[in-house]
């Protein structure tokens, strides 16, 4: 089967409005999703912005209010008022966790959506071992041995490698998919995510 490269972090917003319609995307296509969880925190800053703490109060509310709100509703995709309070923890366990499913042979689809919603929707930490666990469960998918692996050194030096090579092909934030190498950038490009899928775009 076909694939579809998806750089993203467990814990991004415009992941998360983007999740669903992705899966539904890439399912009506027949190809197969390769999840390749980053940290933003060094993708973010080597792409040339500044960390989202650290942008303008107005930008902020914009970006960060105003367009989840607004994806939120053409999405369907529910968000909780304010923020989640978790949301600055390190995410190397969650993003490891989805690594360790894939190397142990799991489809983690659904996985990875639930981390995204309900941290987006439920306010759950991600950090946390005991949620990410009812998580993992809630999508019929057993934690223990994931868990167990998601801060190893293997696991972990594949998510160094995942963040290296998104710098390294100009991925600057979350999500970024590849359709057979050509890159978009944002859930607001899954139609021409789908599009490409059909039809190629003229090479720039």
């Amino acid at each position: 089967m076909s694939e579809i490269e998806y750089f993203y972090s467990a814990h991004s917003v415009f992941a998360y409005l983007g999740s669903a319609r992705f899966m539904e995307i890439a399912q009506a296509a027949g190809r197969a999703i390769v999840h390749r969880p980053i940290d933003l925190n060094q993708v973010v800053p080597a792409g040339g912005a500044s960390s989202f703490r650290e942008r303008s109060p107005k930008h902020r509310a914009y970006f960060f209010r105003r367009e989840i709100d607004r994806w939120s509703e053409e999405r369907s995709a529910p968000v909780m008022e304010g923020y989640p309070a978790h949301h600055y923890n390190d995410m190397a366990l969650c993003n490891g966790m989805v690594i360790a499913g894939v190397r142990q042979g799991h489809n983690v689809d659904q996985l990875a959506h639930a981390m995204l919603r309900d941290h987006w929707l439920h306010d759950a930490d991600l950090a946390d071992r005991e949620t990410l666990a009812g998580i993992a469960e809630s999508v019929g998918l057993d934690p223990e041995a994931m868990l167990a692996a998601a801060l190893s050194d293997e696991i972990q030096a594949i998510y160094q490698a995942n963040t290296d090579e998104a710098i390294e092909r100009s991925v600057f934030g979350s999500p970024t998919y590849f359709v057979d190498g050509d890159m978009f950038y944002g859930q607001d490009r899954l139609e021409m995510v789908e599009r490409a899928l059909r039809q190629a775009y003229a090479p720039s």
